[in-house]
């Protein structure tokens, strides 16, 4: 393969896969945001990919604070689930922006990792199903193909059900 141009966050999760000796293999492939029309371009189920949500959770009364939920491609957030792990009265999907901020990435490459003590990361058990995940690597056209068990060793998440079950009518 190429060697990798450098842009900050996808550079940043690679030395992070490969500090913490992650089984993991960067994959080009062309521009895409879109996790079921990327699933089709990497060649794997639905239910392999990896989609990253930030929500907003909370309430005027107790403040809000924003999450990144990691979710397989085949399932959708439930927002009445993140806002009760958070202790929050509700949530919702976090402004573009505000999500592109906090994690350095453009909507659509968000990757599974928080670099932000203020971007906690749960993680739907469902998340784990699959042996292998497909998660962005911070650029339309890279993704990362990761031994599920790994993704545990550097981002730590917390395993929560945030997600509907598969085909659930969440927003998102």
């Amino acid at each position: 393969m190429p060697e990798l141009t450098e842009h900050t966050a996808s550079d940043r999760l690679l030395r992070l896969l490969t500090e913490s000796e992650a089984r993991s293999t960067p994959l080009r492939h062309p521009p895409e945001g879109q996790t079921a029309r990327a699933g089709v371009l990497r060649g794997h189920p639905l239910a392999a990919a990896t989609r990253m949500v930030v929500t907003v959770a909370g309430g005027p009364a107790a403040g809000e604070r924003q999450v990144l939920s990691v979710v397989p491609g085949d399932r959708r957030v439930d927002f009445a689930r993140v806002a009760r792990e958070c202790g929050g009265a509700g949530a919702r999907l976090a402004r573009r922006k505000a999500a592109e901020a906090l994690t350095g990435c453009v909507s659509g490459s968000i990757v599974p990792f928080s670099c932000h003590d203020r971007l906690p990361v749960p993680a739907g058990p469902a998340r784990f199903d699959e042996p292998t995940l497909y998660v962005n690597a911070a650029r339309l056209d890279l993704s990362v193909a990761l031994a599920a068990e790994d993704h545990r060793k550097p981002a730590g998440p917390k395993a929560v059900p945030v997600t509907e079950p598969p085909g659930g009518a969440a927003a998102l």
